[in-house]
């Protein structure tokens, strides 16, 4: 892999959807509980997330990743581990090549060079696997290293102060609590909070 001018995202892409894979692969009991990202509850969660990374599968193989919608449909409860599995295995492949760093893809928030594309999604994949973490009671440890990529990025590319609309799908930055790690300190500028455990 030889970049220029840019961080490549794709060991930490690659790290990431396997700690999403191995998350997934806990296969959630309750798909009916809430999470995080308010406008998902756990089963949403990872429809969106297996259609997320379908988005982005097609990107980096040319096609039209905007006329894709991030959303699986026709998943049995059971199937959400393979079905990721399956869709992970066609984006790494769709990455793979150094010349994609650099074309120009369009993606939501615009038309932009591959690495800053996938780095995005880098961010995207780490946050809701915490989102499905802290809704599963986290049976796993989170790698920090990749909280602090995506921390780094969202703080680039996200203002301090923003409101929500349809141009920021995020809600305004909260206050991280104190002592607080990297995937907290991620939730908090995204605008989360953790999950009351009563």
């Amino acid at each position: 892999m030889t970049t220029t001018g840019f961080t490549d995202p794709r060991p930490v892409y690659v790290a990431a959807t396997a700690q999403a894979a191995a998350l997934i692969r806990t296969r959630p009991q309750d798909l009916t509980g809430p999470t995080p990202c308010t406008e998902f509850d756990v089963r949403g969660l990872l429809s969106h997330i297996v259609g997320a990374t379908r988005r982005i599968s097609v990107v980096g193989e040319g096609g039209d990743g905007m006329a894709v919608e991030p959303v699986a449909e026709g998943i049995e409860d059971d199937g959400w581990a393979a079905a990721y599995d399956e869709i992970r295995t066609r984006v790494l492949k769709a990455w793979e090549t150094d010349e994609r760093m650099t074309s120009l893809v369009r993606v939501p928030w615009g038309e932009v060079p591959g690495h800053a594309a996938l780095s995005g999604y880098v961010m995207e994949i780490v946050t809701h696997t915490w989102d499905l973490a802290e809704a599963l009671g986290h049976p796993h440890a989170l790698e920090p290293d990749l909280a602090e990529f995506a921390l780094a990025l969202a703080r680039t590319v996200l203002p301090d102060s923003r409101p929500r609309d349809a141009a920021v799908p995020f809600a305004p930055r909260t206050e991280a609590p104190e002592n607080a790690g990297p995937y907290e300190e991620l939730a908090a500028w995204l605008g989360r909070t953790q999950l009351s455990r009563a």
